[in-house]
C-alpha cells in the first residue's frame, strides 16, 4: 500500500471555506500537503491546540484541545494532567504527520496552533515567540518594533527570525537549546519586553489594558506560557484572502510589505524562494546567557 493511500479522504472537498476567492477545503488541504516539508519541523512532536471552522469564513470556530473521538487510529497523542476543570487530564494531538494535519483539516482547522514544548521534552520550552500587535492596526508599525526588537535581542547575543502573523503583526522567534521550562522562558520574555517598551515608550507597550495603548504596538511575550500557543510558520489564518503566516529574512521586514499578499492563492510562487529560516533549529542559543546580559543592560 502506497504512502498516499494510507491519507485521509477529505469530505465535502468542495465546500468553499474563502467565498470571496472561492478556495475550497479540498484547496487547503492541498496547501498543507505541498507545504508540509516545510512545516513538519515546526509541528513534530508539538503540542497542538485545535481551532475548528467547519464552515472556514462563515459560520463560527472553536477551540479544543482534547483529541476529537474522529481523528484516525494511531494518531499520537501527550497526556497533560490539568489543574482547572472538570477533566482530570488532556489527550493533546501531536503533529508530525502529514497524515495528521490532513486530518485536522477534514475536521475544519484551518490555522495551526502550536505550543512551544515538545512532547518529549515537556515542559521545556525550545523556542522564544514575541508577539507584535500594532494597536493601529497598520502592518507598517510592527515592522518598525520589530526592528527594534531585533536590535535588543542581538545585544544579547541572540539570533532571531521574524515572520508575519499571517494578519496585520509580526511574530519574532528566537530559537534555544532545550533546557529552560517555559515558566523560566515566559520570565526572561516578559523582563525583555518591559525593558524593551519602557525604552521605546511612544513606539511599544506592554500595556494589558486595549484603551491604554493608544496607538502603540503592543509586545506580546505570553506566546512563552505553559500550553500558550501561536500559530506555527507556514500557518494558513481564518482571515479575508487566506494569509499564510510567513516566515521572513529580516531585509524583507519593511513599512512597505503587505502581509496580506502572502497567501493561498499564491504561495508557490513564495515556495519557489529560499527558505529564510532554514538554519533556524541548527540556529539554537544558550538562553542562560543572556538571561545574565540582561541583568546588565
Amino acid at each position: 500500500m502506497s504512502a498516499k493511500s494510507t491519507l485521509p479522504v477529505i469530505s465535502n472537498p468542495d465546500k468553499v471555506f474563502w467565498p470571496e476567492e472561492k478556495y475550497t477545503k479540498q484547496d487547503l488541504a492541498n496547501f498543507y500537503r505541498d507545504v508540509f516539508p516545510l512545516l513538519r519541523p515546526y509541528v513534530n512532536d508539538r503540542l497542538l491546540t485545535l481551532e475548528r471552522c467547519p464552515d472556514g469564513m462563515q459560520g463560527q470556530c472553536f477551540y479544543q484541545k482534547q483529541k476529537p473521538e474522529s481523528m484516525p487510529r494511531g494518531t499520537p497523542t501527550k497526556r497533560i494532567q490539568n489543574t482547572t476543570g472538570k477533566r482530570k487530564a488532556t489527550d493533546y494531538v501531536v503533529g508530525g504527520k502529514l497524515s495528521t494535519q490532513l486530518a485536522l483539516v477534514n475536521l475544519g482547522c484551518i490555522p495551526v496552533h502550536v505550543a512551544a514544548t515538545r512532547a518529549k521534552t515537556f515542559p521545556k520550552s525550545d523556542w522564544i515567540c514575541f508577539d507584535l500587535d500594532p494597536s493601529s492596526g497598520k502592518f507598517a508599525d510592527a515592522a518598525k518594533a520589530a526592528v527594534l526588537v531585533r536590535e535588543a535581542l542581538d545585544k544579547l547575543g541572540l539570533r532571531s527570525f521574524p515572520k508575519t502573523s499571517g494578519s496585520r503583526g509580526l511574530h519574532v522567534f528566537v530559537p534555544i537549546r532545550i533546557g529552560p521550562t517555559a515558566d523560566e522562558v515566559l520570565k526572561f520574555a516578559e523582563d525583555f519586553s518591559a525593558r524593551l517598551a519602557q525604552a521605546n515608550p511612544k513606539q511599544m507597550t506592554v500595556e494589558h489594558s486595549i484603551a491604554q495603548r493608544g496607538d502603540r504596538v503592543y509586545l506580546d511575550p505570553f506566546r512563552n506560557g505553559l500550553m500558550q500557543t501561536v500559530v506555527s510558520p507556514y500557518s494558513v489564518r481564518r482571515k479575508p484572502h487566506a494569509p499564510v503566516s510567513t516566515p521572513l529574512a529580516w531585509s524583507e521586514v519593511t513599512p512597505k510589505l503587505n502581509p496580506f499578499s502572502l497567501n493561498l492563492g499564491n504561495f508557490r510562487t513564495r515556495l519557489a524562494k529560499e527558505d529564510p529560516w532554514s538554519d533556524f533549529f541548527s540556529s539554537r542559543q544558550s538562553l542562560s546567557a543572556a538571561i545574565e546580559r540582561l541583568k546588565t543592560i
